[in-house]
């Protein structure tokens, strides 16, 4: 492969419509966003042709690209085998919006995938993948899995007894920190053939939980106000989290990466300012990488 490393935003960071956001990340100098379409203006069931046609010239006239579409619908993920046939038929029509759009990464949560390939919530979460991904190979795209609930060596061996080349990983490096305690420099190596987008995002870890209190309670039905014992993680701007940077983006590229590396800021009181200030750390560190 050739080439460099991207960097992009997650358009809905700066909370604002969608349109804005879009036109924020490129007055950043920028070249990809990412837009999330689970809910709201850019939900497939909510857009109809020409509120797709003007989602496209939109990214257009602002030279920019659609780097990945987030279809992530919270919660649980594929682990409940009774709404698995609603969550995959949105996630296709998730997929189909994602095309119409030029792009063909679609992100998602699988849900706490168990090292045990018995467990009922294995075979449920790989069931729904295998569906889900063979769509989207048949259409020319692939669904990526966020890292995070699972340590990255669980979740390559998962992804190696797919039945389908349709399913790769989204590298969320803070939520490996966040959530297993696991080295995001290492998970780069763990999964090599399986890298198609990344999320630039830092953080560090409080205290260990079991991973389903988080995304299967947390991520169901989150409180207004996060009580104390809620406080096991934490976001924080890049390069004051946990994440080693220098050796992080050195092992993306030995692996040949080149695609994006996608600021994702979920909290801070004025997020078009972290998100400028994500921009310029990252800028500075691929200067060096280069």
């Amino acid at each position: 492969m050739s080439g460099k490393m991207k960097i992009g935003v997650l358009a809905d960071g700066f909370r604002l419509p969608i349109k804005e956001g879009i036109k924020k990340a490129a007055e950043l100098g920028v070249t990809g966003v990412q837009l999330y379409a689970v809910s709201g203006e850019t939900a497939p069931w909510n857009m109809d042709a020409q509120a797709r046609a003007e989602l496209r010239k939109v990214v257009a006239d602002n030279g920019i690209v659609v780097s990945a579409v987030c279809g992530d619908l919270w919660g649980y993920g594929f682990t409940n085998p009774n709404e698995n046939p609603e969550r995959i038929e949105k996630s296709k029509q998730i997929i189909d919006l994602s095309l119409e759009l030029g792009c063909k990464i679609i992100t998602t949560h699988g849900g706490v995938i168990p090292e045990d390939e018995t467990h009922p919530r294995h075979l449920n979460i790989k069931a729904a993948f295998e569906a889900i991904g063979s769509y989207a190979q048949k259409a020319g795209a692939v669904l990526a899995i966020e890292t995070g609930p699972e340590p990255a060596a669980v979740l390559r061996s998962f992804l190696d007894k797919l039945e389908t080349r349709g399913v790769a990983v989204n590298l969320d490096p803070a939520n490996l920190i966040m959530s297993v305690d696991d080295d995001p420099v290492k998970a780069v190596e763990t999964l090599k053939p399986y890298v198609v987008h990344t999320h630039a995002k830092d953080g560090i870890l409080l205290r260990k939980v079991d991973p389903t209190y988080m995304y299967h309670t947390y991520g169901v039905e989150p409180p207004a106000d996060l009580p104390d014992e809620w406080d096991i993680c934490r976001e924080m701007p890049l390069g004051e989290g946990g994440v080693d940077w220098d050796n992080y983006l050195a092992a993306l590229k030995n692996i040949g990466y080149t695609g994006y590396l996608t600021i994702e800021r979920e909290v801070g009181e004025d997020p078009a300012r972290d998100i400028g200030m994500a921009v310029e750390f990252l800028k500075r560190k691929l200067e060096l990488l280069y």
